[in-house]
């Protein structure tokens, strides 16, 4: 939702399917659309804080989509990494299944796909780079790029961004529902893994799909969901600062949180370090409610709804947590010491 205001779109203007025709004219082969494995992220996810609540697994658990979060507590928290999420960002987990699942479905050899993501996050260059983001033989993600990087590529390319047609992604990794758009917003994450877990626990259609007590730009939020009978406190924290209140408060023993959502930028992705200059409030608060709004638009909003996402675990990952799944949109943290040089300062 933000990649018009480089060209002089309205904030919260939404040109998608000019971003798509902008890559394809620059020589992209094939565009996808991370808010596929989002859905894909929310069904590992959801299936994750399931079987902590029923098996007595590390609780709270705490969202792992965000790399610069997930950096800040292997740095400052690093006595709980065992809460994090094992699930790898949708970024890492669309790489992961472009050089498998659809190499094989292609019949293109892993090696010969280069896989560059368009992100509003800084952060996501250094989490393509990690180690551990190579199961399946090769990087998951070959380079990531930022909205204003971007936006400075089709400048270059003398590419008129405003006239360009509405494009649409390739299938089958372009499908995806509203549950996937609203990860950009701070407590769209949590509300995304909600709509899901509560129609699996509970086998019921959710009279509305709609959140609210997750949304806006507060920097903490709670709120509790009746799964049932079985009560889950959950918490949503944006930008660093309300981040290390949150884990503080954790540490004292004066949080009682089954479940997590903790956004490194303020106001989620949306406000990312990626993103067109300036990014106030005011613009951070028209981007989310484009989400919203496309949310709303979509005829299917639940993740767990996603057909190529039900056709991917049928033909490939066979079940959520399975272990193929285990092996490609999984990972592990690495606990690191506090900087010494900022420390002494």
């Amino acid at each position: 939702v933000s990649i018009g205001e480089e060209f002089g779109l309205e904030p919260g203007q939404v040109s998608t399917g000019k971003l798509v025709a902008a890559l394809r004219r620059l020589g992209f082969a094939r565009v996808f659309d991370t808010d596929f494995t989002a859905d894909l992220t929310i069904i590992e996810e959801g299936h994750e804080l399931l079987e902590r609540l029923n098996k007595g697994g590390t609780l709270p658990m705490i969202t792992s989509c965000s790399p610069g979060w997930i950096k800040f507590i292997e740095h400052f928290y690093p006595e709980y990494l065992a809460h994090l999420s094992t699930c790898k960002s949708p970024q890492q987990m669309f790489g992961a299944l472009a050089k498998t699942y659809y190499a094989e479905k292609t019949g293109i050899d892993p090696k010969d796909i280069y896989v560059v993501s368009i992100m509003p996050c800084t952060a996501k260059k250094y989490e393509c780079g990690r180690p551990e983001m190579t199961d399946s033989g090769y990087a998951d993600v070959d380079a990531a790029l930022t909205t204003r990087e971007l936006a400075k590529m089709i400048r270059l390319a003398g590419i008129d961004f405003a006239s360009l047609p509405e494009e649409e992604y390739d299938a089958p990794l372009g499908i995806s529902t509203g549950a996937a758009v609203i990860f950009g917003a701070s407590g769209g994450v949590m509300e995304a893994a909600l709509r899901t877990v509560y129609e699996v626990v509970t086998e019921e259609t959710l009279a509305s799909v709609d959140f609210k007590a997750v949304r806006g730009l507060e920097g903490i939020k709670e709120a509790e969901v009746d799964l049932k009978g079985t009560k889950v406190k959950v918490a949503v924290a944006n930008g660093l600062g309300n981040a290390r209140k949150l884990m503080d408060l954790i540490k004292e023993g004066k949080a009682d949180y089954q479940f997590i959502e903790i956004m490194c930028c303020p106001g989620g992705c949306i406000g990312g370090g990626g993103q067109p200059i300036p990014t106030t409030n005011a613009i951070r608060e028209k981007r989310i409610k484009a989400i919203y709004d496309a949310d709303l638009g979509l005829p299917l909003r639940k993740s767990h709804e996603n057909p190529a996402v039900k056709t991917l675990y049928e033909e490939f990952l066979k079940k959520p947590l399975g272990e193929k799944s285990h092996h490609l949109l999984h990972t592990d943290y690495t606990k690191r010491g506090k900087y010494p040089e900022a420390a002494n300062r």
